[in-house]
């Protein structure tokens, strides 16, 4: 497995976009510098009135002035702000597509662990909350300190000493807001970890509502989701509490520049050490020092929070690749060989030592108690996972050193849990081939028994199938997906118990469409039901991880104990059921 570390750097996002950050600070500087003009306007007026200006031309000029750059404030602020976000919409456009492209290329065993509402949260709600930290910052951090700075410089010009006394206040609110932000990130992200639980126990609660409700599990599993919220809610309060004190007194200490402003400057006039005019101009501007600066340190409260959404994205985009080559690979023929294949997943091993020989255009059955590994074996094939010791090849090459699209353009995979999209039954069926034409989507649902229940269909082939195919019944999905199979025309088809979860009245039906589907074609096949996979060239026995003995279904009666007992149990259930009055087992 490899990694892509340049990948999770959040600055290989901005960097393709620092034209638009650098325009944004641009406008931001000249925003902030605006709203300062007045502060020497009022000041000028001051000073003129001190003087005895008589000429109303001269207020009305600076009255002018403080109104242009006012409004030159707000246009600039606007400006920036406007580039500034668009830049960050682009930027967080490509983590989401950058998170997307990497879950397509982990493994499944990533992806099977990992619950899908974390994911939802990453991709949607955290990045989504970068969007405000990341677009203000860059331009309102650089714009609010470069101007305070400015005037700072301004003021130890007109008299050193003013300035000194202009941010003695600095310290003090410094002192505040280090004890504030002491366990800021630590709290900050337990809050965040309790809201992703939620998330995750929110989308499991919702998605599970049925079985909830069917098996009454409402009050633990709404307790479980009220836990998690409140969890959450104590979490933010707790971190609220512990903030609030010291922000509430760095905001009263911070802007209080005329403490020491006023008495001190006081002094210097009164001793002849300071003019009116430079003590009134000092005493204003040390007014606009403070908002900027405030508005500055407060952004870095932000970086608190990027700082931990990033390490949620990079916790992703580290996720080790299957490592594939791009080079596609010329194959003798389709045969699969297997040998000495293991595979342990997290701490628990699954395969022990896996030899298995497919001969291409035959079927091969796996068969065996839940739990044994059978669908391990498939997944493996399939290069949904990397095998931890030994080697799979098809065609005589290495899994490993074919491509990600050679291999799914090599075998089709129909679970028993098959995933519609909420797209119309036409677009879900064409995704096994996009450039099929309509003419050829219906074609194949008619061979995949699915026409007629469509043509039934409010909209037929452009009814909307729902969240994961939900308008459909399990029956219905099943088709759809095995059309969208016959679709793709992949000369290997895995079948991982693709009708366990069928009704009676419709296996007949999907058996006969998986019957078209396979024709001609390397089939492996997962079955719950034996009777259905008497005729298989090889059956294969598996348990603990290990297969127990291959042959056809004669061959393994005779000599395999394991299935004699399977065998045994299907065929008393099915004489059980027919006794019964039940429908025939297939």
């Amino acid at each position: 497995m490899q990694r892509h570390e340049d990948s999770v750097n959040l600055m290989t996002f901005i960097r393709p976009h620092q034209s638009g950050f650098l325009l944004s600070i641009i406008l931001a500087v000249i925003s902030v510098t605006s709203g300062i003009v007045p502060y020497f306007a009022v000041a000028r007026i001051v000073n003129l009135l001190i003087g005895g200006e008589t000429n109303f031309s001269a207020y009305l000029t600076w009255g002018i002035v403080a109104l242009i750059a006012y409004l030159m404030k707000s246009v600039f602020h606007g400006l920036s702000t406007r580039c500034s976000h668009e830049t960050t919409f682009h930027v967080l456009s490509e983590i989401r597509q950058a998170v997307a492209d990497k879950l397509t290329r982990v493994s499944m065993g990533y992806l099977t662990d990992t619950p899908s509402g974390r994911l939802k949260t990453t991709m949607v709600e955290r990045v989504e909350q970068m969007e405000v930290p990341l677009a203000h910052i860059i331009p309102e951090m650089t714009s609010n300190l470069l101007v305070p700075i400015a005037i700072v410089i301004y003021l130890f010009v007109l008299d050193w000493r003013m300035a000194l006394v202009s941010l003695i206040t600095i310290p003090i609110g410094m002192l505040c807001y280090m004890a504030q932000m002491k366990e800021y990130p630590k709290k900050y992200g337990a809050v965040v970890q309790a809201s992703k639980y939620m998330s995750a126990t929110t989308v499991e609660y919702i998605n599970g509502i049925e079985v909830i409700k069917a098996f009454n599990q409402s009050t633990a599993s709404y307790g479980k989701f009220t836990q998690a919220v409140r969890q959450s809610v104590d979490l933010m309060l707790d971190w609220m509490k512990s903030t609030q004190g010291y922000s509430a007194l760095m905001m009263t200490i911070w802007p209080a520049v005329l403490i020491g402003v006023l008495p001190v400057g006081c002094l210097f006039y009164m001793n002849g050490s300071l003019s009116a005019p430079d003590f009134i101009t000092i005493a204003i501007l040390s007014l606009g020092i403070m908002g900027p600066l405030v508005a500055a340190i407060f952004l870095t409260d932000d970086f608190s929070k990027i700082a931990t959404i990033t390490g949620e994205i990079t916790a992703v985009l580290s996720e080790p690749d299957l490592d594939r080559p791009s080079q596609r690979k010329n194959l003798k023929g389709l045969d699969i060989s297997l040998r000495d294949v293991t595979f342990a997943y997290k701490d628990t091993q699954v395969l022990n030592g896996i030899n298995l020989d497919i001969k291409q255009g035959t079927t091969t059955a796996l068969v065996g108690p839940s739990g044994s590994g059978k669908s391990t074996i498939a997944k493996l094939i399939a290069s949904y996972w990397d095998v931890g010791g030994g080697y799979i090849t098809i065609g005589g090459v290495d899994a490993k050193e074919l491509p990600p699209e050679q291999v799914m353009d090599l075998i089709g995979y129909v679970s028993q849990d098959n995933f519609l999209f909420n797209l119309s039954v036409r677009e879900n069926i064409r995704m096994g081939r996009p450039e099929a034409t309509d003419a050829e989507v219906e074609a194949v649902a008619k061979v995949a028994g699915c026409h007629e229940f469509i043509m039934g269909l409010d909209h037929g082939y452009d009814t909307i199938v729902g969240g994961a195919g939900g308008h459909l019944s399990g029956g219905e999905r099943q088709r759809v997906a095995i059309a969208r199979a016959m679709m793709k025309n992949a000369p290997i088809v895995i079948l991982d118990e693709a009708t366990s979860y069928t009704d009676p009245e419709n296996e007949a039906v999907i058996q006969d469409a998986i019957g078209r589907l396979t024709h001609g074609k390397t089939l492996i096949v997962i079955a719950h039901r034996l009777s259905t996979i008497t005729g298989a060239e090889q059956i294969a026995v598996v348990d603990h991880g290990k297969i127990l003995d291959a042959g056809t279904h004669g061959e393994l009666l005779e000599r395999c104990p394991l299935y004699q007992q399977m065998w045994a149990a299907h065929t008393q259930a099915r004489d059980n059921d027919q006794m019964e009055g039940g429908a025939a087992y297939v």
